[in-house]
């Protein structure tokens, strides 16, 4: 078999080929939750409300699709590059086992226990119905996203991302065409509001899936399922979950973080809740397009470290750090610049004004420290120091951010809070490329 183009292909045209269809379907999952929200703030503040206080479990549900699927990609794409493709079978073949599962543990909690995590943060009856009725149908039929996500992260893993973008696009898509039917009622169906929504995002990921089975079985040629030949291995689960539990953690993180800042924001009126929520939709359309890019480079390092291509490893570093800057600059300028624009998608009146307009501006000064962070945590994580990228990870979202954030809150208002975003990112940002020189010297450059 013929050399895989992670291998040989010139790497700035190697990352932007493969970079640039994932950053599109990204930054579509990414349109779809901004136009998510947008609808439901059109059926009332309370609505809003309600979808915001469930964003944080449907984080940790993609955490966990998006950190067992870092796993199968890793070491499918090193199975790959050592051409062990018996091995690279049976890792695609274990990933499917385990989207299943999880999704099994998903719908036992989210039937069991989505009004006691609601009643955390809220007793208005109105938002609580809503809400429970929105995280039992997105937690009960979540195995579109679980199987979905699987298939993706193995075509990654082959250097086929194309198709990511056409999966992701479609399933996006059809959520954001059902979400006004569903929501308002259109074409004779009664009007369901949150739990339309909730509807229309669960049809979007299951047409999503089917997708990427009949793509996969049809296009993909590196990689074969026959789940006839699937064989239980406790060490290859052990082994994918060794790089993929730190980044199901680093990506639940973002959800406890967002669990946390609820708690610090909820004294001030549910209004402030709703504001950050609709800022962290806001600025996903800036970092996913540095998630999309990432979600290329894990493969692309993971697989010249399997071949030992030193130098193409070091370029794709350089070049991804310079894409990622790139990218989050634009981010910046847009933030800085139309803040009030940004609000108004979501019907935003005065008071939300007030809150949400110093909240984008002092936030986006951090980006750009945020985005090499992001970078480099996926490279620690390709090249096997996958607690190195928890570490800056837990930093950032959670052991200096949240901290900072109540101290600076409490003591001086909620303008001035959100500068713990920024400092958090710069600390964070010159711990991460200490690290990075660390395992160039330890790792990279004893490759031979």
């Amino acid at each position: 078999m013929k050399e895989n183009k992670m291998g040989v292909m010139e790497m700035k045209k190697l990352i932007l080929t493969m970079s640039f269809p994932i950053m599109i379907s990204m930054l579509v999952q990414a349109l779809y939750n901004i136009i998510d929200s947008m609808f439901v703030a059109r059926v009332s503040e309370a609505a809003l409300a309600a979808v915001s206080l469930c964003y944080p479990v449907q984080m940790i549900l993609i955490a966990v699709a998006c950190g067992t699927g870092v796993g199968v990609n890793a070491l499918l794409s090193r199975y790959l590059g050592e051409k062990k493709y018996k091995e690279a079978n049976q890792i695609a073949l274990h990933g499917l086992f385990l989207a299943i599962c999880n999704w099994l543990i998903f719908a036992v909690l989210g039937m069991f226990f989505s009004e006691a995590f609601l009643r955390i943060f809220s007793s208005d009856e109105q938002i609580l119905q809503m809400g429970i009725s929105y995280m039992k149908i997105c937690t009960l039929f979540s195995f579109g996203v679980f199987v979905q996500i699987t298939y993706e992260r193995i075509m990654q893993s082959t250097g086929n991302t194309i198709y990511n973008m056409i999966i992701q696009g479609v399933g996006a898509l059809i959520n954001i065409i059902l979400d006004p039917i569903f929501i308002f009622g259109y074409f004779g169906l009664p009007a369901f509001g949150v739990k339309g929504a909730a509807i229309a995002t669960v049809i979007g990921q299951m047409i999503a899936m089917m997708l990427g089975i009949i793509i996969t079985q049809k296009k993909i040629k590196e990689v074969k399922i026959h789940p006839k030949e699937w064989k239980l291995d406790i060490k290859m689960i052990g082994k994918m979950y060794q790089i993929g539990f730190p980044a199901i953690l680093m990506q639940s993180i973002m959800s406890f973080m967002t669990v946390f800042m609820n708690m610090i924001l909820i004294p001030f009126s549910e209004l402030a809740v709703s504001v950050f929520s609709i800022y962290f939709k806001l600025q996903q359309f800036v970092f996913m397009a540095v998630l999309g890019m990432n979600n290329a480079l894990i493969p692309i390092i993971s697989y010249n470290f399997g071949a030992k291509k030193k130098e193409r490893i070091l370029e794709a570093i350089h070049f991804s750090l310079i894409i990622s800057s790139i990218i989050m600059i634009l981010g910046t300028v847009v933030f800085e610049l139309f803040p009030k624009e940004l609000l108004y998608l979501f019907d935003a009146k005065e008071n939300m004004l007030s809150i949400g307009i110093p909240a984008l501006r002092i936030i986006s000064i951090s980006f750009v420290f945020a985005g090499i962070s992001i970078v480099l945590c996926s490279v620690f994580q390709a090249l096997g120091h996958a607690n190195q990228s928890l570490l800056i990870t837990l930093l950032r979202q959670l052991v200096i951010l949240i901290p900072l954030t109540w101290i600076l809150v409490r003591n001086f208002g909620l303008d001035i809070g959100w500068i713990s975003f920024p400092i958090t990112e710069i600390i964070c940002t010159v711990l991460s490329i200490g690290m990075l020189i660390n395992i160039k010297r330890k790792t990279i450059m004893k490759i031979n």
